[in-house]
């Protein structure tokens, strides 16, 4: 049973006819009342079928999902927690013959094949790498996946935002100001985007920017599919709206007038996902087509302590327009004294000239609130980014002082993760028919991960020993010398050789498909004691992401190998489901390393791709709140997306520039690609002071959002030296001096 406020009361149990606008900042329990008031419609008898539920991200709607799977509900129709994407995916495989011929589609016999981030990312690859040979973006150098990614972020923007994906190139071109030669950057963009929205058309492939441009302007426009969703669809509870697309806006400013009621939420001084197309200010749009405007302001997480820090910090970042942009709604007055109050820097004793210096005082803390009864989930420790070097250098200090942890980065890689790593490589073991040896460096790594406590020298000995790369035969420990066998020790002897026994059973049999292989190892194998995935809840997340990758990249590529149609999979109304893949009509792209459909296996292909280094898509169970009791490590925009609050927060590095400079991205640009900006002047340049007030804005955004979500104290992670060897002096580590200046000022 929820315990609500008499605000929050008066919100949940207004008339059921009634369209409201909330807002406030976070943590005063916005998300709460829209939870209690999709509860309060049940009671009220609303059928749950006519609920609909929308988040602009999928792991935002965890509290709705969970609310609506109690048991105590009453039992009947199931509501629909949904993204925008999500209902339009589902829009366009419902009404898919309505759309096929309009929009173009060279099949439209055939069913549509969605693509998740990864397949779009695949046949993107395909497409481009022989264009990379031919010249395009030859003064680029970044790393070939983040090429893919962006062109399809491109993509995608135009979709969201609302212009054709044609003007991709010009938009960005005309408010370019600089060397001349990134024009030719953008060109070659425009190009790589065109050529793969003409293969989608040719081929009945869906990426997310054709499925919102299907149900936007041709599905929503049609009186069948119009007429489905507003009888349907009759209450609605949409949260977070700053954080989703000009696009989503439009569709509910047009939805308005045939629902029966609404309660839309939006958090002030948030839009944090800007870099994929958040617009706030579009989303303020709606709040003139609700009859009823709230605003709850009292914070249930920040103390008076952070409330005050909070507002301390963004007069510093923002001097000159600090009132208008961020109104202080729950801190009636500013006590600098006690804003410094919940602030925790290095004592002078402590030696942190040095990054490593850094993070082991960081450490030590950590150990430190631990021991004084504080629970590791209660603590987060925060970055601009979370590099390898970084993630390995924490969890190794963590581990040595038996600190529990997990970390999240959500556009890591699965290759980059020693989780997948170690299971694809025994997946190449298992494989011989793929032709795929791995080096004896990569089976030691793999026997060092897999078997709980075996060191890296011993995992060396014993790959050294028992593994051969020409025949692909793995010895028993039994014909290992007994001396060598006393070094490596009979205890990790007997768990290789279960491992072995179990991998050399598996090539007797038929081959399975590889994300069938990866559960039955893991079950069978990994998981048990005297293993590595054992207890590590971190390793088994991110299994289970690989497993969940595999099997979408199969969906969509095994049915081309049969020459069969896929069979749809049955929706489910209570959680937006996964997008069902379908194989490519045709025969699928080859770039010399061969195919599906000829000299390779699916899981060979798979892991071909995985090389490329493909960002990974968003999967569930790595939002999802943690049963065991760790620290969290992640990116401080990461951090906020998972919308939970912290009672502790470390923020590491804290004079970097990367808390306000955005990511290089040399083929797109979030801000020239938005709706504001296309309401300029054309030819508008995008100049160094637009550059300059966007961080700004960024920055004070980021700091607000963070201390927003942060019970007691924060600890400032200094360094006179940054991760690089460098030493920097971002505005962040500017705005803490001005306030330490202030302070000794007003106590002097």
């Amino acid at each position: 049973m929820l315990t609500l406020t008499s605000a929050q009361h008066a919100i949940t149990c207004s008339p059921v006819e009634t369209k409201t606008f909330l807002s406030g900042p976070a943590g005063c329990g916005k998300t709460t009342v829209g939870v209690a008031r999709i509860l309060h419609l049940l009671e009220q008898g609303i059928p749950a079928e006519a609920l609909l539920v929308l988040t602009p991200q999928r792991t935002l709607a965890a509290p709705y999902v969970d609310a609506l799977r109690q048991p105590n509900l009453a039992a009947g129709g199931q509501a629909s927690v949904l993204t925008v994407g999500g209902l339009a995916r589902r829009m366009a495989d419902l009404f898919w013959p309505l759309a096929v011929k309009a929009a173009g589609f060279a099949h439209p016999d055939r069913p549509p094949v969605f693509l998740t981030l990864e397949t779009a990312q695949y046949y993107m690859a395909h497409l481009v790498r022989p264009l990379l040979d031919e010249g395009y973006f030859e003064s680029v150098t970044i790393d070939r996946n983040r090429l893919y990614s962006q062109i399809l972020d491109n993509l995608n923007k135009a979709a969201a935002v609302g212009f054709p994906y044609t003007e991709i190139g010009a938009r960005l071109s005309s408010a370019w100001y600089g060397d001349p030669g990134q024009r030719r950057v953008y060109a070659d963009a425009q190009a790589c985007a065109t050529k793969f929205r003409d293969y989608c058309l040719e081929h009945n492939l869906l990426d997310f920017s054709l499925q919102l441009e299907i149900f936007w302007n041709i599905l929503w426009r049609t009186p069948e599919c119009h007429a489905f969703l507003t009888r349907q669809y009759r209450h609605l509870i949409y949260d977070n709206i700053e954080e989703d697309v000009p696009v989503a806006h439009d569709l509910l400013c047009e939805w308005r007038p045939d629902l029966d009621s609404a309660l839309v939420i939006f958090d002030k001084d948030a839009g944090y996902r800007r870099f994929l197309g958040a617009d706030p200010e579009s989303a303020l749009r709606l709040k003139e087509l609700c009859e009823t405007h709230a605003e709850l302001t009292k914070s249930f997480v920040a103390s008076t302590d952070i409330q005050n820090l909070e507002i301390a910090f963004t007069e510093k970042l923002l001097p000159r327009c600090f009132a208008p942009l961020l109104p202080a709604a729950s801190a009636p007055s500013i006590s600098l004294a006690s804003s410094l109050n919940a602030l925790s820097l290095p004592p002078p004793e402590t030696p942190t000239r040095f990054y490593p210096q850094m993070l082991d005082w960081v450490v030590h803390e950590i150990r430190d609130l631990i021991d004084r009864d504080i629970p590791p989930s209660e603590i987060v420790v925060l970055a601009p980014y979370l590099s390898d070097a970084l993630r390995f250098s924490l969890s190794n200090q963590l581990e040595e002082k038996g600190i529990p942890w997990r970390s999240h980065r959500p556009s890591r890689s699965l290759r980059d993760e020693p989780a997948s790593h170690c299971l694809l490589t025994l997946a190449e073991l298992a494989h011989p028919g793929w032709g795929v040896r791995p080096t004896k460096f990569d089976v030691a790594y793999a026997f060092m991960f897999t078997i709980d406590g075996l060191d890296l020298v011993r995992a060396q000995l014993l790959a050294e020993i028992v593994y051969r790369v020409r025949d692909f035969s793995l010895s028993t420990f039994d014909q290992i010398k007994p001396d060598v066998q006393e070094r490596i020790t009979f205890i990790f002897g007997n768990h290789y050789s279960t491992l072995r026994d179990w991998l050399l059973a598996y090539r007797e049999e038929t081959v399975h498909p590889l994300d069938h292989f990866l559960r039955r190892l893991f079950g069978e194998v990994l998981s048990q004691k005297g293993f590595g995935f054992h207890r590590n809840f971190d390793a088994a997340r991110v299994a289970a992401s690989l497993i969940e990758s595999i099997q979408k990249f199969r969906q969509a590529m095994e049915p081309s190998l049969e020459g069969a149609a896929p069979t749809p999979s049955p929706a489910n109304n209570l959680v937006e489901a996964a997008p069902r893949e379908a194989p490519p009509v045709g025969t699928p792209p080859n770039d010399g390393r061969g195919s599906p459909s000829n000299n390779l296996t699916i899981g060979k292909e798979y892991l071909l791709m995985l090389q490329d280094g493909v960002i990974a898509a968003q999967y569930l169970e790595a939002w999802n709140p943690e049963t065991d009791n760790a620290v969290l490590i992640a990116p401080a925009h990461t951090f906020l997306m998972m919308n939970r609050p912290a009672r502790i927060q470390f923020w590491l590095d804290v004079g970097s520039g990367g808390w306000w400079e955005r990511l290089f991205q040399p083929l797109t640009q979030p801000y020239v690609l938005s709706r504001a900006w296309a309401q300029r002047e054309p030819g508008t340049l995008w100049t160094d002071a637009d550059e300059v007030s966007a961080n700004q804005q960024t920055l004070a955004r980021l700091v607000t959002g963070l201390l927003r979500r942060c019970r007691s104290r924060v600890y400032l992670g200094l360094s006179d030296l940054g991760e690089a060897g460098f030493e920097q002096r971002g505005p962040l580590l500017k705005a803490i001096w001005k306030i330490q200046l202030q302070e000794q000022g007003n106590s002097s």
